[in-house]
């Protein structure tokens, strides 16, 4: 077996396709894994802001409390919720309007469901990326190893020889955009898995953070938080 044959040797002898299906599964790669620090951070920054929530019920007044909150929460997840909920519990101007004619309660569940809503948009972004580069690497991939045995055989059936080691050196290179395939595909579906159970947990502690600021905005002096 020739000890030349290796991934420059198939790189050289890569036709265009090829070229542009590695390429391609090169730049879904780097992506991805811009995708996946970025979502990293993101998430390091949110477990920060959901640990100062102690801090936000320790405060004496809610504008306090949104005050201490506000540097912590760099990914704006909690601080939102906070400020919609407490102007939703201000006194209604005396205007005819719909939101003056609303139960101060719906008013406020109505803020609260908003800011969750866009909240977990913001989670949720990225991953529909992370998902698509897991599905369709291997195929690209696939594509790619298909392409390059077509050509491989096309070379042999030229050559007029079948020995073995004139089909396993070209056919062996094809394979070689298989394992970029996975390679490609196995980091971003991790990723989309870890991150799918992150905000999920995340999207958790919203909802209670939530449903802590209709209680203290309702009931007011009879309310302990996490009850």
């Amino acid at each position: 077996m020739n000890s030349g044959l290796g991934l420059s040797h198939f790189w050289s002898q890569a036709d265009a396709i090829i070229r542009v299906t590695a390429y391609i599964l090169l730049a879904m790669s780097v992506a991805s894994w811009c995708v996946i620090l970025w979502k990293f951070w993101a998430w390091l920054r949110a477990r920060r802001a959901a640990r100062a929530l102690e801090q936000f019920w320790a405060a004496r007044s809610m504008d306090e409390a949104i005050a201490l909150l506000k540097p912590a929460d760099a990914e704006s997840i909690f601080v939102p919720l906070a400020t919609s909920a407490a102007g939703a519990a201000a006194p209604p101007a005396a205007t005819q309007s719909l939101s003056a004619q609303i139960d101060r309660s719906e008013l406020i569940t109505r803020a609260l469901r908003q800011r969750i809503n866009e909240a977990a948009a913001r989670l949720e972004s990225g991953l529909t990326f992370l998902a698509s580069v897991g599905s369709s690497a291997p195929f690209v991939g696939l594509f790619g190893t298909v392409w390059g045995i077509y050509h491989a055989l096309l070379a042999i059936a030229s050559s007029g020889s079948v020995a073995i080691d004139k089909v396993a050196g070209p056919v062996g290179e094809a394979l070689v955009m298989t394992g970029f395939g996975l390679v490609v595909a196995v980091p971003a579906l991790l990723g989309y898995n870890a991150f799918t159970r992150v905000n999920r947990m995340l999207l958790a502690q919203l909802d209670g953070f939530a449903h802590d600021l209709h209680a203290f905005l309702t009931v007011g002096g009879r309310f302990q938080p996490g009850t």
